[in-house]
């Protein structure tokens, strides 16, 4: 008989018995989480109204042009390219710019956390995750990021939620601007 390939199989009855004493700390992970894919989504969404102003229409046709348009990086190539030739105050078209570069950014925390598989010890507690994403070089081919979740990174969860924060703010002071100016 061969030995398997695949990782042990988890111990769920032990995990369940000794959930209890991480619940707080997995509790933490996953409102991290939560609030990050939550504010994201609500970031990625006022975009439609960036989007409507641009293209003189209503928030419908807005939101069904956005929806078309499948991947975010689509969505705010295409808001980049009509903000090019329809705001003519460059201070304005470099701050919508410079709220999209901050967006992006974020989106990597957004995608890393969304697109990987969750590490648990003995005890249930959150201890690490895998990307799930294929990594090329000239020389190999690797499977995914293993990065520890520890203070340092929970610690980082929490500056990407503040900064998506702040980018919702910023988002909502640059609509009347916009709408203002491309009147």
């Amino acid at each position: 008989m061969t030995a398997s390939r695949l990782p042990p199989k988890p111990d769920f009855s032990a995990l369940e018995a000794t959930a209890l004493g991480s619940a707080d700390r997995r509790t933490t992970v996953l409102a991290l989480i939560g609030s990050l894919i939550f504010n994201w989504s609500n970031n990625e969404s006022l975009f439609i109204y960036v989007l409507m102003l641009l293209l003189n229409t209503d928030e419908a046709s807005a939101a069904l042009v956005f929806a078309t348009l499948n991947t975010t990086r689509a969505r705010l190539d295409l808001i980049q390219r009509l903000a090019r030739i329809k705001i003519k105050d460059q201070a304005l078209n470099r701050e919508l710019n410079k709220i999209i570069d901050r967006f992006n950014d974020t989106t990597q925390a957004r995608n890393e956390l969304t697109h990987s598989m969750y590490a648990v010890d003995e005890s249930g507690e959150i201890v690490r995750t895998q990307s799930m994403r294929v990594v090329q070089t000239r020389a190999s081919l690797a499977f995914g990021e293993t990065r520890p979740v520890d203070k340092a990174r929970l610690n980082e969860l929490s500056e990407t939620v503040r900064v998506m924060i702040r980018i919702n703010r910023d988002i909502w002071e640059l609509l009347p601007k916009l709408e203002a100016h491309l009147r």
